[in-house]
């Protein structure tokens, strides 16, 4: 019928017989007011979707999606043979997710057949060049990963230290729950005789999980290479199960639930940029698309979706969560990237001290829990910044504000002294000096593994960990100082220097 109306010259009476319906209502149509053509037009179109919309067989596509994954059980994941089941990665449908679908769930965790070999490892998307922008610039190192994605890597530590990791990992690994988490105030269960102390609070299960998570990943451990795989394997299993179908991993009844969805995407962006897994990547990426959401505009994070102020603390994990997935080679707003820069600049001082939602106010600490951990002891608000900087692609040869930081916690060196027990403060402090280097990364170095190596507990059941005894450990639990000051003592294969060699 469209070929007839585009028809200029076509003869009232054509050859073969009397013209037929359709051309008789063009005609008549031609003759028409153009609003009685409009109403014909509109009357079709409408009988035409009608009878697809009745006649439309049953599809898949129409299926209602549901959004209850959060309590999914852990039986849905058993392990399969990975010879007989496993998908070819390259066949493996692009999901289509939107806010509404429920978050996509791996149905496999393959073992090493799934594993791209070293060659084509080599010229993965995320083997960072040492002339890439996404690290930055000249003179960067190779990879972000490090060359943990070869495996476990015991090296640049020493002994002690590399004994201490083994400990750490292995305590950790012992008292994973079933489902896959780490359960901050019921560890204590997959206890094997005594009973270790230090239960933290429950509301930070998501975050505490990916922070062991980092501690196995951060040593080169994948769901395929290394001793722990299964344990790995489990801990991103159980991250899956607990993205809400807006991306946001864990619950969200604390307020500050964006620290734990921070951490866990950090995992899962490494996991991903480790293994290339497929189905590592959409978690990821709808981890960093809640990431976005949550930004203030043109600024940083805090607490909650987009609250209207920032804090140091929040931003650092968001900016190294930001960092790990764009060395995946996953997409990254870089006015995210940006506007985390513009708000450390706003909340650095002429000496380099970074406050915590602006200049001049330094570290907070747990009501109640000011005298006992005195804020004077600590930088560790100037250690995010220094080490965000570095990874914002700020150079520490010539950054005023980087050098004057790493002047501050210089002075303020890791020690097992009540007054300076803070965890958090010794794990970034430890990132920023390796990035920067030299001497005062030395001595650093050599204090923070006097004060972590020897109180690592050696027996019992408790072996490998560390007593909570810090200014957070109420709330972390061991799981969390043990996780933490595992990260420690990874420093040096965990993430290469972006600058330098």
């Amino acid at each position: 019928m469209s070929r007839d109306l585009d028809r200029r010259d076509r003869p009232c009476e054509p050859e073969g017989g009397p013209p037929s319906f359709d051309e008789i209502l063009v005609e008549q149509l031609k003759r028409a007011p153009w609003f009685v053509c409009s109403l014909v037009f509109h009357a079709l179109v409408f009988l035409v979707i009608s009878t697809l919309l009745v006649d439309a067989p049953p599809s898949e596509a129409n299926a209602v999606v549901r959004a209850d994954v959060v309590d999914r059980p852990h039986e849905e994941f058993e392990d399969v043979d990975p010879e007989v089941d496993e998908p070819d990665p390259e066949e493996l449908p692009e999901p289509d997710v939107t806010l509404t679908e429920s978050p996509e769930t791996p149905d496999e965790f393959p073992d090493d057949a799934a594993m791209p070999d070293d060659e084509s490892l080599a010229d993965s998307p995320f083997e960072l060049k040492a002339t890439s922008p996404l690290i930055g610039g000249p003179g960067g190192a190779g990879s972000f990963f490090g060359d943990r994605r070869g495996g476990p890597r015991r090296k640049g530590g020493g002994e002690r230290a590399e004994r201490a990791v083994t400990w750490g990992l292995d305590w950790l690994a012992r008292h994973q729950s079933e489902d896959g988490s780490w359960d901050s105030d019921g560890f204590q269960a997959r206890c094997r005789g005594n009973v270790c102390e230090g239960k933290g609070h429950p509301l930070y299960d998501a975050g505490l999980s990916g922070i062991a998570l980092l501690a196995f990943l951060g040593a080169g451990h994948t769901h395929v290479r290394g001793e722990y795989r299964d344990t790995v394997r489990n801990g991103l299993r159980y991250l899956t199960t607990i993205q809400d179908p807006e991306g946001c991993f864990g619950i969200r009844s604390a307020p500050n639930f964006t620290y734990g969805h921070a951490i866990c995407t950090l995992a899962m962006t490494e996991a991903y940029g480790l293994t290339r897994f497929p189905l590592f990547e959409r978690p990821a990426e709808r981890g960093l698309d809640f990431i976005e959401r949550c930004r203030n505009p043109y600024s940083a994070w805090r607490y909650g979706v987009a609250p209207g102020d920032d804090d140091t603390s929040v931003t650092g994990w968001m900016v190294m969560a930001l960092k790990s997935a764009e060395g995946a080679g996953l997409k990254v707003d870089p006015t995210a990237l940006s506007g985390a820069r513009a708000f450390f600049d706003s909340v650095t001082d002429e000496n380099g001290r970074v406050g915590y939602t602006r200049r001049g106010n330094g570290p907070v600490r747990i009501e109640g829990k000011d005298a006992e951990f005195p804020a004077e002891h600590s930088e560790a608000l100037t250690a995010v910044g220094v080490v965000s900087r570095v990874f914002l692609k700020e150079d520490p040869a010539t950054s005023e504000k980087i050098q004057l930081g790493a002047d501050l916690l210089a002075r303020c060196l890791p020690a097992w002294e009540p007054e300076k027990l803070e965890f958090y403060y010794w794990y970034y402090g430890t990132l920023a000096m390796h990035q920067v280097g030299g001497p005062r990364f030395d001595r650093w170095n050599k204090a923070m593994q006097a004060a972590v190596i020897e109180t690592q507990v050696k027996d019992g059941d408790a072996k490998g960990s560390w007593p909570p005894a810090d200014a957070w450990g109420e709330e972390g639990g061991r799981v969390y100082s043990t996780a933490l000051l595992t990260l420690c003592l990874e420093v040096y294969y965990r993430y290469p220097r972006v600058f330098g060699g």
